[in-house]
């Protein structure tokens, strides 16, 4: 059988007629596949670039709060959690942090930041209830004796609790956010006074 070619009006076998319409296909993907390269290589070089620390960085506080027992025991919306099946029941909280296996529901995300000197840090408070985002000098226990690990005491800057002045600024309610700014260059540990194996560690470069 033959084939039609309609640019030059002349008739040509049919297996070179494949031959030709496989050469235009190869090409084709040729020249995709180059496009894709070059495509990847445009995100490669943007993905080295967002490697620098940011201006503005955002932390996540996260619980898993009870409303009912929490609220039963501690007072009408403590827990505003509206999660839907997940969710601890306050005795729980506390028997996890006595066993020295806090719940990981309660967390800081990410627990690592590295921002630039001059950046800011927004803090929020995505959980359903209070949390504190206070700078320590040392990782230790917050100031409720029942939510710390065995062993381990309140470090100094959580010391007295919302009764301290330096505590009670450091508080973010449910909802809410807290920014940091000014941090010099180093090292810095947050951790929540109240559940204290919320940790975070800052890097500013």
């Amino acid at each position: 059988m033959n084939v039609k070619d309609k640019r030059q009006g002349r008739t040509i076998p049919e297996q070179e007629g494949r031959r030709t319409m496989t050469k235009t296909t190869v090409a084709k993907f040729g020249l995709l596949a180059g496009g894709l390269v070059f495509a990847g290589g445009l995100m490669f070089a943007g993905g080295t670039q967002e490697e620098d620390p940011p201006s503005v960085a955002q932390v996540v506080a996260l619980d898993e709060c009870d409303p009912g027992t929490f609220n039963a025991a501690l007072g009408p919306d403590f827990c505003k959690n509206v999660a839907l099946g997940a969710a601890t029941k306050l005795t729980d909280l506390f028997a996890k942090a006595k066993a020295g296996t806090p719940d990981p529901g309660w967390d800081f995300e990410p627990d690592t930041v590295n921002i630039k000197q001059g950046a800011t840090l927004n803090v929020f408070d995505q959980g359903g209830e209070p949390h504190t985002f206070t700078e320590v000098a040392q990782f230790g226990g917050g100031f409720l004796p029942v939510l710390n690990a065995p062993g381990e005491d309140t470090v100094p800057e959580c010391a007295g609790g919302f009764s301290n002045l330096a505590v009670a600024k450091t508080r973010i309610l449910q909802g809410s956010q807290r920014q940091i700014t000014g941090l010099s260059k180093g090292e810095h540990l947050f951790e929540c006074c109240i559940h204290p194996w919320m940790r975070v560690k800052v890097e500013v470069k």
